[in-house]
C-alpha cells in the first residue's frame, strides 16, 4: 500500500481537526420558507418561523424596512466528524416594502462591509490573530411558488447581489405546486435567468481539472436549478425501516406525506449535500479568489467620492435594465465620471503600492510617537527616583550627624539587669547564668531594651535593636 497521501486528503484531515467557517445568507419574501429551510438544515430552531406585527394603526403608512440578522451555530458532519461553524444571515422584511430600493442597498452594503473589514485587515502591519472572516459565501434566494417565471424584484436583486456573492435560486414551498406546474416554473425561471444574464452559481465544471465523477455531479446539480425546496421541522411515522426508525421529516396533507429528504418530493437533500459537503470549499474559494478580488480591484481603482465602491456598478445596472431607452442623467454623469477615473492595470498596481506605502508610513509614525512617549515616561521616572534617592541620602546624613552630636555632648549610661554587662567594644552581652536560663536571643533583646541615655535627670529609653548595632562604647 502506497504511503502517498493526496493533498486533498490532507486538507480534509486539517478541516476535520480545525473546522470550517461557512456563511449562508437567505433572502426572499415573507412566507417563502426561508426560516423553515434553515431550521431543517441545521436541525435546530435557529430562526423564528412566525412573526407578529407590532405596528400600531397610526404607523401603518410607514414602510416596515428590512433587518439583517446574523446567527451563529455549530454543526458536525456525522460521517467524518468535520465541524462547521455556520453563520446564517437572515433578511426579514425583504419584499414587504412598496419601494425595495432601500432593501437592495442594505443587503449590498452588508456584503461589502464584510469585504471592507477583510481588506482593512490585509493592509495592517500587525494582523489580528483573532480576526473573524464574516464574508458571505452563498446567497439562497427563495422565489415564491407562483408557477410563473421571475418577477422584476427577483431579477433586480439577483443581478445586483450576484456580483458580490454566489447566488443560488430556490423555489420555496414547492409542494404547493403540482409536478407539472413545478417543472414548468423551473423552465421559465431558467429562461429568465438566461435572458437577463443573471450570473448565478450554476455549479460550473472544468474538464481540464475536474474528474468525470465531479463533472457528472455538477451536471446533475445544474439540472435541478432552481432547487425546489420542501422543509419541515416535524417528524412523521412511515412504517418503513430507516435511520430514524421509520420517522421522516415531512409535511402532512390529507392525501399523504411530502418527505423533505425524498429526492422524488424535494431537492432539499441535494442542496444540503452541496452546501455542507461537496461544494463548501469551492464556494469559499470562489468568494475569496473571484468575488472578493473583483471588489478589491474596484475598491482600490475607483476613488470613493462620498459613496461606496459599487455605486457606479449599481447605477450602470439600473440603466442597462431600462428597456424604453431613457437614461437617467445623474446616473449617466456618475457612470462617466467613474469610467474616466478608472485606472488601467499598471496604474492600478502603482496606486495599490502607493496606498500600502502611505499606510506603512502612518504606522511607522505611530510607532515612533509611542516610542518617544515611552522614553519620556522612563526619563521622568528616572529623575523622580534620583531625586528621591538624593533626598533619602540627605536624611540619612543628617540623622548620622545628629546622632554623633548627641554621643559627643552627652554621657551615655546603660542600665542593665544584674545578669548583664557591657564589654569594652561597646556591645552588650548576657551572663552565662542568664544565657542558660533564657533563650539567648530573648535575653539579648531584653538587655538591649534596657539601655538608657541619661542627661540632666531625663531618662530616654533607646528603641529597638538599631541602638545595639550603631551605638558603640
Amino acid at each position: 500500500m502506497s504511503d502517498f497521501i493526496s493533498s486533498a486528503l490532507l486538507r480534509r484531515k486539517k478541516n476535520i481537526k480545525k473546522g470550517i467557517q461557512f456563511s449562508i445568507m437567505v433572502c426572499g419574501a415573507a412566507g417563502a420558507g426561508r426560516s423553515t429551510f434553515i431550521n431543517t438544515l441545521c436541525g435546530a430552531p435557529v430562526l423564528t418561523t412566525t412573526s407578529k406585527s407590532t405596528h400600531s394603526p397610526s404607523q401603518a403608512h410607514r414602510e416596515p424596512g428590512i433587518a439583517i440578522v446574523p446567527k451563529a451555530i455549530e454543526l458536525e458532519d456525522v460521517e467524518d466528524g468535520t465541524k462547521v461553524s455556520l453563520c446564517v444571515v437572515d433578511t426579514p422584511g425583504f419584499g414587504d416594502n412598496i419601494d425595495n430600493e432601500m432593501a437592495f442597498s442594505e443587503i449590498l452594503g452588508y456584503l461589502e462591509q464584510q469585504y471592507d473589514e477583510v481588506l482593512a485587515e490585509e493592509t495592517r502591519i500587525r494582523r489580528n490573530p483573532k480576526f473573524k472572516d464574516n464574508r458571505v459565501h452563498v446567497l439562497l434566494y427563495f422565489i415564491e411558488p407562483t408557477g410563473h417565471g421571475l418577477k422584476e424584484l427577483d431579477v433586480e436583486l439577483m443581478k445586483r447581489l450576484s456580483e458580490r456573492v454566489n447566488t443560488i435560486p430556490c423555489i420555496g414551498r414547492s409542494d404547493s405546486l403540482t409536478p407539472s406546474e413545478l417543472a414548468r416554473s423551473k423552465q421559465l425561471i431558467r429562461e429568465d435567468i438566461q435572458h437577463y444574464r443573471i450570473p448565478i452559481y450554476d455549479f460550473p465544471s472544468d474538464p481540464e481539472y475536474d474528474d468525470e465523477e465531479t463533472i457528472q455531479e455538477n451536471m446533475s446539480l445544474r439540472a435541478l436549478l432552481p432547487f425546489s425546496i420542501v422543509a419541515s421541522e416535524q417528524y412523521f411515522e412511515t412504517g418503513r425501516q430507516g435511520i430514524n426508525g421509520g420517522r421522516v421529516l415531512a409535511r402532512q396533507y390529507p392525501w399523504g406525506l411530502v418527505e423533505v429528504e425524498n429526492p422524488n418530493h424535494s431537492d432539499f437533500l441535494a442542496l444540503k449535500s452541496a452546501l455542507l459537503g461537496s461544494h463548501i470549499m469551492e464556494l469559499k474559494s470562489l468568494t475569496h479568489d473571484i468575488l472578493y478580488e473583483n471588489y478589491r480591484t474596484e475598491r482600490l481603482s475607483t476613488p470613493r467620492m462620498g459613496g461606496s465602491a459599487s455605486e457606479s456598478v449599481r447605477y450602470q445596472n439600473i440603466n442597462s435594465n431600462n428597456t424604453n431607452g431613457s437614461i437617467n442623467d445623474a446616473s449617466t454623469v456618475r457612470s462617466h465620471v467613474d469610467d474616466s477615473e478608472s485606472l488601467n492595470a499598471e496604474e492600478l498596481a502603482n496606486h495599490s503600492y502607493l496606498l500600502k506605502e502611505e499606510h506603512l508610513a502612518r504606522e511607522e509614525e505611530k510607532l515612533r510617537e509611542i516610542e518617544q512617549k515611552v522614553q519620556r515616561e522612563i526619563n521622568e521616572k528616572r529623575q523622580e527616583l534620583l531625586a528621591r534617592e538624593k533626598e533619602l541620602r540627605e536624611i540619612e546624613a543628617r540623622l548620622a550627624r545628629e546622632r554623633s552630636a548627641i554621643l559627643e555632648s552627652h554621657p551615655v549610661v546603660a542600665h542593665t539587669p544584674t545578669n548583664s554587662s557591657i564589654h569594652t567594644n561597646g556591645t552588650l552581652a548576657t551572663s552565662a547564668a542568664s544565657m542558660t536560663e533564657k533563650d539567648p536571643v530573648v535575653g539579648l533583646t531584653e538587655a538591649v531594651s534596657e539601655v538608657h541615655i541619661k542627661h540632666d535627670g531625663v531618662e530616654v529609653q533607646a528603641m529597638g535593636v538599631r541602638i545595639k548595632n550603631e551605638i558603640e562604647y
